[in-house]
């Protein structure tokens, strides 16, 4: 089967195409949690899901900016690289074959949440009163949650464009 310009590496016709040749089929994709429609899996979100836990302990403990200042910024890949995922080969190649589209819309937002949790760091770094690391942590966890959720949606197939502007003017 030979696939158009416009056709995803896992529309219909392809995925069922795929089914027959085994590990890179939808069925496949699907039990090891990679969205077969999207080729993405939400396992990269517990990377910022991880962040986001640590920047609502800062308010209440504030010993806790040492945790998130220690956080690093991975790209999908280095994520599932660095990660016990079952099928992290199956979750980059899948990712690198996804459709570009998607990926292009996903890659903005990920690189917009590390940007802004990598300027909180810095800020964090740069401020000694607790008070204020706790209203910056509080600022950035309202800013990317919502991306978080937006990311979850991308991979799941749902909504349209981010809208990344009002997330940050909110």
């Amino acid at each position: 089967m030979t696939s158009t310009a416009n056709e995803s590496p896992f529309s219909p016709a392809i995925a069922t195409q795929a089914d027959q040749n085994g590990a890179g089929s939808g069925a496949a994709l699907a039990a090891a949690n990679i969205n077969p429609q999207s080729g993405l899996a939400t396992d990269y979100l517990n990377h910022f899901n991880e962040a986001i836990m640590l920047l609502e302990m800062i308010p209440d403990m504030p010993d806790c900016v040492e945790d998130f200042l220690n956080w690093r910024p991975l790209t999908y890949r280095e994520h599932f690289m660095a990660s016990n995922f079952k099928a992290r080969e199956q979750a980059i190649q899948a990712y690198e074959n996804a459709n570009p589209d998607i990926r292009a819309k996903f890659d903005k937002l990920t690189a917009t949440m590390t940007s802004i949790l990598t300027a909180v760091a810095s800020a964090m770094k740069e401020v000694r009163q607790d008070v204020t690391r706790a209203a910056l942590a509080t600022q950035a966890v309202g800013w990317i949650k919502p991306m978080v959720m937006r990311a979850g949606g991308i991979i799941n197939g749902q909504g349209g464009e981010t809208d990344v502007d009002y997330i940050m003017s909110h």
